[in-house]
């Protein structure tokens, strides 16, 4: 895209005050970044005199962070003294179309800066932006109309809603929901919001941590008739516990539970973002009382929910608790089994706890359950990278005693956690294990163990496994691994 006379080149920052400048916004944007409403607090306390150059200076460093670069356009585009040119808009919608993902993502927002740069307008008026929606519509989502036509329904929602909601969805993801909310008030007596419009804009004030703004939208949308999904719910709850609102969540919840429909009744998962928030702030009580209900009201934890609330209360340190959760899960009717086991030994593997895994394991064996090779796989993989190769090998010995056959993770594991531990004559050892016995190696692993082998120099070695390799694996299979690995390096590089 040729960029205006009058406008410097993408990217090329002339002068060192202006890198200088440059450089001071683009840092305090990064920097801003944790805080979901300080980086337009921070841009305005900087007093930088806002300029062409500056800010297709600040985009050209933001051009891998589409959502970023567009906060910042927009910022940049309500200040007093400046007004974007038409190459600054051409930069910030190259960077929201340098992708066929982003093009997706972001071609309506591309279409309402296209006419606000033609036509050099700030904002867009009511009936441009309709007609927007509009052409967006018959052009790419004509397959709800053809579905409708084909099936014979009467939509009663309007054709315009689903780009309108595509354009809100747009601004929520770039954390632009002030602006979003806006644009809403600006055109819902134009575009009849639809229960979407009101979940987009309630998850998107979830997203930016303000909670209570959500609820405001969330009532009017109740109010209208509109049913919010478990999702919006869900979001919503978890925000109210990540802020330490935790009476407002308990409050939503219990509405949830009491007066919500069928169709956004607690799930699972809402038991445990609550459960796990009450277990963090000592109300245990409580949780174990939430338990019952969740049991009573036939919504039953899976996999998931076991994992999230033991691991929910390891990370505070509440490893007795965890221990309690099962124990009332058992006398409520569902005992551990070797899943739930594996869930919460993953939990303690990963923050490396090896006593408590170890004490967990011994559980296990106490109450009949017979570990799995995947409990053994993480005790092994949690020995390695706390050093403690002879765990590792305690562990393997242990599986051997009890008639537990490694499968190909066990030998991937145990193979490359030795190699790291430079104890390359037992590495060695275990890969001629995995040729007489045939095993396939994952061809990423393969290569690795390779790579190990040439840093040690043993040809015979690397000649036995290339040979055993090239059973599973033809010549076409490495070269396209290697060009896969290639353009992913260079990926990173240009990042």
């Amino acid at each position: 895209m040729n960029h205006d006379l009058g406008c410097g080149a993408s990217g090329v920052v002339e002068g060192n005050g202006l890198e200088s400048d440059v450089d001071k916004v683009y840092n305090t944007v990064m920097n801003s970044l944790i805080g979901f409403n300080n980086l337009e607090k921070a841009l305005g306390q900087l007093g930088i005199p806002l300029s062409t150059p500056l800010v297709t200076g600040v985009l050209h460093r933001l051009r891998y962070d589409e959502k970023i670069a567009f906060r910042f356009f927009t910022w940049a585009g309500h200040q007093e003294n400046y007004s974007h040119e038409p190459c600054a808009y051409n930069d910030m919608m190259d960077i929201l179309s340098s992708t066929k993902y982003k093009v997706k993502q972001f071609r309506i927002v591309c279409d309402v800066l296209e006419y606000m740069k033609r036509n050099n307008k700030t904002t867009v008026p009511v009936e441009v932006l309709l007609m927007i929606l509009r052409k967006y519509t018959e052009k790419y989502l004509t397959h709800v109309q053809k579905f409708a036509k084909k099936r014979r329904i009467k939509v009663k929602t309007q054709p315009e809603i689903n780009a309108f909601n595509l354009l809100l969805d747009a601004l929520c993801k770039c954390c632009l929901v002030e602006d979003a909310e806006t644009l809403y008030k600006k055109m819902r007596k134009t575009v009849k919001p639809t229960a979407d419009t009101y979940n987009i804009l309630v998850f998107g004030w979830c997203r930016v941590r303000n909670p209570t703004r959500g609820m405001k939208l969330l009532e009017e949308m109740i109010q209208l008739g509109h049913r919010p999904d478990n999702f919006v719910y869900n979001t919503a709850i978890d925000t109210y516990c990540k802020a330490g609102m935790i009476t407002e969540a308990v409050d939503l919840f219990e509405f949830m539970r009491t007066k919500g429909s069928t169709i956004s009744s607690p799930t699972a998962k809402t038991y445990a973002i609550i459960i796990v928030a009450l277990a963090q702030n000592d109300r245990m009580e409580e949780c174990f009382k939430l338990i019952g209900h969740m049991i009573c009201g036939g919504c039953l934890p899976d996999v998931t929910t076991y994992k999230e609330i033991i691991e929910g209360m390891c990370v505070c340190g509440k490893i007795d608790e965890a221990y309690k959760f099962l124990e009332e899960m058992g006398n409520k009717g569902y005992p551990s089994d070797i899943v739930t086991y594996n869930c919460f030994l993953k939990v303690l593997c990963d923050s490396k706890k090896s006593e408590e895994a170890l004490k967990l394991y011994g559980r296990m064996i106490e109450l009949s359950c017979i570990p799995s090779v995947q409990t053994y796989n993480m005790l092994i993989s949690m020995f390695f990278e706390m050093d403690d190769p002879d765990g590792a090998f305690d562990t393997w010995q242990e599986m051997d005693n009890r008639g537990c056959r490694p499968d190909t993770d066990t030998y991937c594991v145990m193979i490359e956690g030795l190699f790291n531990c430079n104890k390359m004559e037992d590495a060695c050892f275990l890969l001629e294990d995995v040729i007489n016995k045939g095993i396939k190696l994952p061809y990423k692993k393969f290569d690795s163990f390779l790579m190990q082998l040439s840093v040690i120099g043993d040809l015979r070695a690397i000649h036995r496994l290339s040979e055993h390799m090239r059973k599973f694996y033809n010549h076409g299979m490495a070269r396209r691994y290697a060009l896969s690995q290639k353009r992913k390096s260079m990926s990173l590089r240009g990042k």
